[in-house]
């Protein structure tokens, strides 16, 4: 574990702090909105809420091994000696990837028969993108692109890439079959997939532009933190609008 500054602990401290506030009133957002959209797409609500309510545990996991994991000593921060375990967001992000796929697909309104082969296809995809990086994210040390961790980053694009490409092109078509405001809402959510899923590389890619030791420990875990918050909190609220507005259209109006 590499000597961080106070402005550097404290930094992801803060960050780790505020993803775990924002899931967990996320959470409570859904729980509350769920009669406000038609039964059809509650269970999209249902899922957000399980998303955020896991990541919301394994956040405080890894606030509690971060601050374990560091003692302050005179202006800094050194390694206190019990190691940090940044395996909780892997074990996160194998049960929520999953489920942020799921959410989408069912708020789209596919038919069932292509629903559900579209979901086994996904989630497997899913799993194979989570573990495939796992094993280059945990090999420390290393700057190039073409060492271990570049190669475990490449194969995990693969799926990456399946996943991105299948629910680009399925949220076009459904952009084209809705009204106006729910297309507007649709586009917005394309949009937020790529650049929220996008960022999860660019982080993972810190290493092999320059960034080294402290600095790549605390950007590693202050990037992937933001992208946790848009990526489920964020999304989650996107997929609430996008049920919203379709239950509307469909004349769906809340009991008095």
């Amino acid at each position: 574990m590499e000597q961080l500054t106070a402005g550097q602990y404290t930094l992801v401290y803060n960050m780790l702090s505020f993803a775990i506030a924002s899931m967990i009133f996320s959470g409570v957002f859904f729980v509350l909105a769920r009669d406000r959209v038609a039964p059809q797409y509650r269970i999209s609500l249902v899922v957000s809420t399980l998303v955020v309510g896991i990541a919301a545990y394994h956040y405080f996991r890894i606030f509690q091994s971060w601050e374990a994991a560091y003692t302050l000593t005179g202006g800094g921060y050194e390694a206190s000696g019990k190691p940090f375990n940044d395996a909780y967001r892997y074990v996160d992000w194998l049960l929520t990837v999953p489920l942020l796929v799921v959410e989408l697909v069912l708020v789209l309104g596919l038919a069932a028969e292509k629903r559900s082969g579209m979901i086994t296809k996904l989630v497997v995809a899913a799993f194979l993108m989570i573990l495939l990086g796992y094993p280059g994210e945990i090999l420390t040390g290393q700057t190039s692109v073409f060492s271990e961790r570049g190669l475990w980053g490449l194969l995990s694009s693969i799926p990456f890439v399946y996943i991105v490409y299948v629910l680009w092109g399925e949220i076009g078509n459904a952009i084209a079959e809705k009204d106006e405001k729910t297309g507007v809402l649709l586009r917005n959510i394309r949009y937020l997939l790529v650049f929220t899923w996008g960022f999860y590389p660019i982080v993972y890619m810190a290493p092999f532009i320059g960034w080294e030791g402290s600095t790549a420990t605390v950007a590693i875990q202050v990037g992937y933190s933001i992208a946790d918050v848009l990526a489920k909190a964020g999304y989650g609220v996107m997929i609430y609008a996008i049920a919203r507005s379709k239950s509307e259209a469909e004349g769906y109006q809340m009991a008095a």
